[in-house]
């Protein structure tokens, strides 16, 4: 007696690079370094997500996303940091 069912489902991996990359994005909310980590995991494993049909594309760009994000959010930072210190310094 046969299944109905066909033969068993093999589950896609999920790409590695593309969990580094949202692992780096939340990082980059606390430590600059990681954030341009995950904007390059995260287009790397875009790339290899489509040559290959691995899983974890969503994965790679929320890393994407978490890595622009607190990259600009950096940037304001260091900006509105170096603006304090000057108007500080204008003041003596």
């Amino acid at each position: 007696m046969m299944s109905d069912y066909g033969p068993p489902m093999v589950a896609a991996r999920t790409n590695g690079m593309a969990i580094a990359a949202l692992t780096c994005g939340i990082g980059g909310i606390v430590v600059f370094p990681a954030s341009i980590a995950a904007v390059v995991l995260g287009h790397i494993a875009r790339r290899e997500i489509g040559r290959t049909g691995q899983a974890g594309a969503g994965m790679a760009t929320a890393g994407l996303m978490l890595g622009y994000i607190a990259m600009v959010l950096w940037i304001l930072l260091i900006v509105a940091f170096i603006f304090a210190v000057l108007a500080l310094g204008s003041w003596s």
